[in-house]
Order: C-alpha cells, then sequence, then structure tokens
C-alpha cells in the first residue's frame, strides 16, 4: 500500500511521466530484439514483413523505434522469425497506491515537522530497486535524508521492511540526489497507523522490527517536530480518528 503515485485516486503527473519512460523503453527494447534475430537470421525485411502479415514501411519505424504496435504485431513478427515473445512480470519495491489512512498521515507529517526538514514527495528510485518513496525529509545541515514509508496495516511485514530498505539504499539513483550537495546520510522511517491489528503484527515481530528500526520512537518524532538530532532507523505510530491523524508516542 506504499508508494507515491496516486493524489486522492488520481494519477499524479509523476506517475504518469513514469508511465510514459517505462512504455517507451520496453517498446524499444523489443524493436532492437526483433531488429536484432532479423538480422542474425539474415531475412530482409520485406520478407519478414510479408510473412508476418504487417506492412514493410511499419515494419521498419518499427525497428527504428518511432512505432509502438499492439501485443499481437509484436507477436506476429517474433513467431514468423522463429522466436518466443515473453511478457514477465517483476516485483520492485510496492505498490504505488495509497489509502484513505494514509493522506492524512502524510498531511501530519508535513503540518508538524520543523522548517529545518525540506519535505521531498513522490520520489522514485531506479537502481538497484524500482519504486516510489512516499516522503522524504531532508536536513541540509546534518545532511541527512529520511526516506519514510506510510502504513495503514502491516501486511506482510518481512516484505514490507525489506522493500523499505531497499527504497532507502536506491536513493541515490533519484535524480534529484545529485543536487543534494555532498552525499548525505540515509536512513528509513516507518509510520504505522496505530490499531489494534497492527499492534498486536508489531509484538509478533518484535525483534524483528527491532533491528530493522532500533531508534525509540520519541526521539525520531522530537527530531521530525523539532531541533533534535536525527537518531536513525525509526518506526513510529499514528493514530488516524475523522480523518485527522497524530504521532503516538512510545514503543
Amino acid at each position: 500500500m506504499s508508494g507515491g503515485g496516486f493524489n486522492g485516486g488520481v494519477p499524479t503527473p509523476r506517475f504518469e511521466a513514469a508511465v510514459r519512460r517505462a512504455t517507451a523503453d520496453q517498446h524499444l527494447a523489443i524493436a532492437r530484439e526483433i531488429l536484432r534475430f532479423r538480422l542474425d537470421a539474415g531475412v530482409s525485411r520485406t520478407a519478414l514483413a510479408a510473412a508476418a502479415g504487417v506492412d514493410v514501411s511499419f515494419l521498419r519505424r518499427i525497428e527504428d523505434g518511432g512505432e509502438r504496435p499492439s501485443l499481437e504485431t509484436y507477436q506476429r513478427l517474433t513467431l514468423a522469425l522463429g522466436i518466443d515473445l515473453s511478457v514477465r512480470l517483476f516485483a520492485n519495491t510496492g505498490p504505488a497506491i495509497r489509502d484513505r489512512w494514509q493522506a492524512p498521515m502524510l498531511e501530519e507529517v508535513l503540518r508538524v515537522r520543523h522548517p529545518r526538514w525540506e519535505p521531498l514527495g513522490e520520489v522514485a528510485v531506479r537502481h538497484p530497486s524500482r519504486g516510489w518513496i512516499d516522503l522524504v525529509l531532508h536536513e541540509r545541515r546534518e545532511r541527512v535524508l529520511v526516506a519514510a514509508e506510510l502504513q495503514s496495516e502491516l501486511r506482510r511485514l518481512e516484505q514490507l521492511v525489506r522493500w523499505q530498505l531497499e527504497k532507502a539504499a536506491s536513493l541515490p539513483s533519484w535524480e534529484g540526489f545529485v543536487h543534494l550537495g555532498e552525499a548525505p546520510a540515509i536512513t528509513p522511517l516507518l509510520i504505522v497507523r496505530r490499531t489494534r491489528a497492527t499492534r498486536q503484527v508489531a509484538r509478533d515481530f518484535e525483534r524483528q522490527l527491532r533491528v530493522a528500526y532500533p531508534a525509540h520512537p520519541d526521539d525520531a518524532i522530537a527530531a521530525i517536530t523539532g531541533t533534535a538530532p536525527w537518531p536513525g532507523a525509526a518506526l513510529v505510530w499514528m493514530h488516524v480518528d475523522g480523518g485527522i491523524a497524530r504521532f503516538v508516542p512510545g514503543r
């Protein structure tokens, strides 16, 4: 349930840009492979177009990267070349969707943060992991980047923690990282809606959470809302009632 691609159910401009970029990259990669296999097989463009039932000028534009044909057209070309077209889905670091609880949680963080923290929303990372970070807080004086994830539930906890740590480690691949000056220290912050269910999950996996988020939550809240130094990776709780979120001190 984490990420930053949607705002109130509507895709954000950054999400739309990421979709366009990824789509163009996929089409270009397939076009290059078709061209490579055709040349390796010694098949002319005219012969392949005729065998696949497509116009030769259309095939030329595909190979040149100027067309984005349908999946059926790609299938025609690959079958005519005697190769398999395979479409696979790979997990990155979580979906770019927020639920109705996460929006007020984010608003509260932005409301109470000390001015020394520069908020950066919808941060896209690409390497070694791909995904979106809900919120990044940058403290220039301490040279700290806090990669914050907001969760209203704690499902698949081990995967959630792994995704967050991978995304935080991938922050140097964010396009804005080079503009931050001297490389800052990067630490994760997990903000969880406090409910009976999430508290039970936290108790069941207390040791794992302490390892991943060793800093005391009160120290993290003091750093976000004031001038206390950032304590490092932390898990903090929020109570949400009637669309209003508030930090909850203590573990």
